[in-house]
């Protein structure tokens, strides 16, 4: 495996670990399968590192023609757009799934359990059940190591950077 394969399988493990640990804890944590309220409120395009974007296309180039040619015109759409939140053009809107789930970007993996303060990223909903007192034992990941470790994978691009390279 290579050297930058390898990092990021490490930082899904420990964003794993994290993620376990919180939800093992707290049953009744929101961000699980149904939940797709971030997919839908981005602030902006996502990035993904070099590898990131490795793994991704493993995973796009695995979907079906038609679902494939959906996400090509959302992310065409996206790559022109102004306005925000952005709704990720991976998410299937009808089942708010993600197709390429288990090959899903690092910000994907660790939204919800790790949280930037500084730049207002983090789940709302989280932080106001937070504030009530409902999930005061919540230990948050800092997001702010994830991204020292991503630097580390590679060049990072905009998500309709690379899929316009790859489209050529």
């Amino acid at each position: 495996m290579p050297e930058k394969e390898r990092a990021l399988h490490q930082l899904h493990l420990d964003i794993d670990a994290r993620v376990d640990n919180i939800r093992e804890n707290n049953s009744d944590w929101l961000c699980g399968k149904g939940c797709d309220t971030c997919c839908r409120r981005l602030a902006e395009v996502p990035k993904l590192s070099a590898a990131e974007w490795a793994l991704l296309h493993e995973g796009l180039a695995a979907l079906a023609p038609e679902q494939l040619e959906g996400i090509s015109r959302k992310v065409a759409a996206l790559a022109v757009q102004s306005s925000r939140p952005v709704v990720c053009p991976l998410l299937d809107q009808l089942t708010g799934a993600c197709p390429v789930y288990a090959q899903r970007p690092v910000a994907c993996r660790s939204y919800g359990f790790y949280v930037q303060r500084d730049l207002g990223l983090y789940c709302h909903e989280i932080e106001s059940l937070t504030a009530q007192g409902e999930l005061a034992d919540v230990v948050w990941g800092n997001h702010d190591s994830i991204d020292q470790r991503l630097t580390e994978l590679g060049e990072s691009r905009a998500l309709t950077e690379w899929f316009a390279a790859w489209a050529r």
